[in-house]
């Protein structure tokens, strides 16, 4: 008892100690939202199986990426004085103006789904940073392979640092077409979006994303990455979701799936997702390649659908 007590008091004194300024607190928590934000966007972009597989339905987005805002503001805080209300009032502006952008996202995507099943055109959209030639693309992350002796092995990793895999995830992991490297072998891993590789609308189909990619030097990765990048990238942010570029593999159903590594804010999962060569992806959506022996073309171009 007493132990707990002085570690209590221990705790409130260093707490006295701390000095906030008013715009460090609120600045620091209007961050912490934009963050959120950005994670109820990505959530937003995802399909009803998709979130299934994080473990939360359309409806629980709101929640999952409110919640830990509404555990914040019950946080104590110093007074902060007329300056620090000043300080909240232009971030609140400023919150309600994100908000409503976001919520407005999440709308655009529903309608944008229903285009997709009428076979709709989608509204253009201006590239970012236009890669030219996957020589330029600087290596994103190293991982390592060949370390597993069989699938059931590379399973029983993911759990015991308590990875969470999707349903379709656990089902290609444990098809025969899953292959794992014999030889230890270190890989280059590299990222990029539809949106960098050219592609001006809202969406582009998943063969054109991957004969783009291929056609810019990058190459398609071998599907055992995804469960190897998973085990390796334990610091993931929150609200990222990385789709592997790789050649979809069947379930026992006939479905092509390729897999995803993602942190939805619930933890750190494989899911797969839609593997077919014209399943519908974001521009946003940001892929992991492999580098190609190929050489790459000099010059970017845009590509219209």
């Amino acid at each position: 008892m007493s132990t707990i007590h002085g570690a209590t008091e221990l705790g409130q004194a260093t707490a006295k100690r701390q000095v906030f300024s008013p715009l460090e607190v609120y600045w620091d928590a209007f961050q912490k939202w934009r963050k959120r934000e950005r994670l109820r966007t990505e959530l937003c972009h995802l399909s009803e199986r998709e979130l299934t597989d994080i473990g939360i339905t359309p409806g629980d987005i709101d929640y999952v990426t409110s919640n830990r805002w509404r555990r914040d503001a019950t946080t104590p805080r110093h007074s902060t004085g007329w300056h620090g209300a000043i300080v909240l009032m232009l971030l609140c502006t400023c919150s309600l103006v994100f908000a409503s952008e976001t919520r407005a996202q999440c709308t655009a995507r529903d309608g944008l789904q229903k285009q997709l099943r009428l076979k709709k055109t989608s509204s253009p959209v201006m590239p970012q940073a236009l890669v030219r030639s996957a020589v330029d693309v600087p290596v994103w992350k190293k991982i390592t392979v060949g370390t597993f002796s069989d699938s059931f092995a590379l399973r029983n990793a993911l759990h015991a640092v308590g990875c969470g895999t999707g349903g379709s995830a656990r089902e290609i992991l444990a098809r025969p077409a899953f292959t794992l490297s014999l030889t230890k072998t270190d890989l280059e891993l590299f990222t990029v979006s539809a949106a960098e590789l050219g592609f001006q609308t809202e969406t582009a189909s998943l063969g054109q994303i991957y004969a783009r990619a291929q056609q810019l030097g990058f190459g398609l990765a071998a599907a055992e990455i995804a469960p190897h990048l998973r085990l390796q990238y334990l610091d993931q942010p929150i609200g990222e979701f990385l789709i592997i570029g790789m050649e979809p593999i069947k379930t026992w159903e006939g479905e092509p799936v390729i897999l995803t590594v993602a942190n939805g804010g619930a933890g750190l999962i494989l899911i797969g997702q839609d593997g077919r060569a014209d399943a519908e992806i974001s521009v946003a959506s940001r892929f992991v390649f492999v580098g190609s022996h190929k050489a790459a073309p000099a010059e970017a171009a845009l590509v219209h659908h």
